[in-house]
């Protein structure tokens, strides 16, 4: 596999989770961590069906431990933390602050051995980040202080993902059936933590069920199996760059249900998003 299409491949995430706030609406009142184990344990399946069938079962005894951890800390922190901010904050500015992430992995893989960050990688992050910072304003209205612990939550979120991704590539030689297992652990360590502190409110009616399910197949199933054949065999600074698209995508598909409004900062983020993706791709294709 070249470099180019492992890094379409991951791209392949990143429209997926486009879909994510939308979903996540879908199933509320389902607390967030009765919902991670629903979704996870749909993507765990999937994943073990899939390296059931290709044979990979074997090669998962040969992953160390820590390796499993570092997975299930990441997918378990990302999605407990994703969706108590969107209870807690309105779906579009929480969630577009938890798409803070592709910026942090644009600066945070710099620090990584063979990787160089550029100057187009810098000013295409902060072209992404100065859109996403513009649709979270409210076009000048500011915070909520309401919504302030939603925020905060989406904040930890970014940079939890962030350094995931990162991370991830220092085992690049680890299988991708290995996310499989982060899935099934995940479900279980979700599981338990919701018995501990939630109250059980399943998803309700058609909508809520197949919100979950939804989630389960795509957003918080397929997209982290292309996810990491991009990050570990691709281009990791373009992609965590031109995954500004996400927050741009996903903020249009709520204005698009109805769930968020529309306004003229949409117009500008666009911009500056698409124009940031833009300059940090061309970066490293003239590497």
């Amino acid at each position: 596999m070249t470099r180019n299409n492992a890094t379409a491949i991951g791209f392949v995430a990143v429209l997926l989770w486009a879909l994510l706030a939308l979903f996540t609406v879908g199933t509320a009142p389902t607390p967030p961590l009765l919902l991670n184990a629903i979704c996870f344990t749909i993507g765990g399946a999937i994943g073990l069906v899939w390296t059931a069938r290709t044979g990979g079962l074997k090669l998962l005894k040969q992953v160390p431990w820590y390796v499993y951890v570092l997975g299930t800390i990441g997918l378990f922190g990302y999605h407990a933390l994703y969706f108590s901010a969107l209870r807690l904050a309105p779906a579009a500015e929480a969630g577009l602050i938890a798409y803070l992430w592709p910026l942090l992995i644009v600066l945070l893989s710099g620090l990584l051995p063979g990787e160089t960050l550029r100057a187009g990688h810098l000013l295409g992050a902060l072209c992404g980040f100065g859109g996403a910072a513009l649709i979270i304003a409210g076009g000048g209205t500011g915070f909520n202080q309401e919504n302030l612990s939603g925020y905060l939550l989406a904040l930890a979120c970014a940079l939890t993902w962030s350094s995931y991704s990162v991370l991830s590539r220092r085992f690049g030689n680890v299988p991708t059936a290995s996310v499989a297992v982060f899935c099934v652990a995940t479900a279980v360590l979700s599981a338990i933590t919701h018995l501990m502190l939630e109250d059980t409110v399943w998803p309700q009616g058609i909508t809520g069920w197949g919100s979950a399910i939804a989630l389960g197949l795509g957003p918080v199933g397929l997209a982290f199996y292309v996810w990491d054949v991009g990050v570990k065999r691709g281009d990791i600074q373009l992609l965590g760059t031109a995954s500004y698209a996400a927050p741009l995508l996903s903020t249009l598909v709520l204005v698009a249900f109805g769930i968020a409004a529309p306004s003229w900062s949409l117009g500008a983020a666009t911009l500056l998003i698409t124009g940031g993706a833009v300059l940090a791709a061309r970066a490293s294709l003239n590497a």
